[in-house]
């Protein structure tokens, strides 16, 4: 996205269907995301929270939502939170993914992304650790996923 996703949010949340327009909107940058028909329930520096309901187009053979579009959910909100926190001299991009399946996945998901150290300015790149924990309904923690993300200064 930009170093602008949070203002871009912000001023998009102010209204009615702000937070499914700004959805619309990542995913139009990023169009694989739009598998999964994210929402966007709030991003502030150092945490997003975002959710998909359970339907057809994200279930598996079990009836279940699928392993893959879980993992969509965590990438997402990793890298919105990464891009809204990240100070303008800085540019990321994911390097990796460890997942868990905790519990089988059923009705709508809710995934919160929080950095796992603090986001800095630096001259020359580092590892970003964040972790994302998917909760059902219930509020129980049905996957995990930790995200590395490559952290670097932006080339001028």
């Amino acid at each position: 996205m930009s170093a602008n996703i949070l203002s871009l949010y912000e001023k998009f949340a102010r209204y009615p269907a702000g937070r499914w327009l700004f959805g619309r909107a990542v995913c139009f940058k990023a169009p694989y995301f739009a598998t999964i028909s994210p929402r966007f329930e709030s991003l502030q520096r150092g945490r997003c929270v975002a959710s998909i309901r359970h339907r057809r187009g994200v279930s598996n053979h079990l009836g279940t939502v699928h392993a893959i579009a879980l993992c969509n959910l965590a990438e997402l909100s990793a890298g919105v939170m990464t891009d809204a926190s990240l100070p303008a001299s800085m540019r990321w991009i994911p390097k990796g993914m460890t997942v868990e399946y905790l519990k089988k996945a059923v009705g709508t998901q809710r995934a919160t992304a929080t950095p796992d150290i603090e986001i800095v300015a630096a001259d020359t790149g580092y590892d970003l650790p964040v972790t994302v924990q998917v909760q059902d309904e219930a509020g129980d923690t049905v996957f995990r996923a930790r995200i590395a993300m490559w952290v670097s200064p932006r080339k001028s």
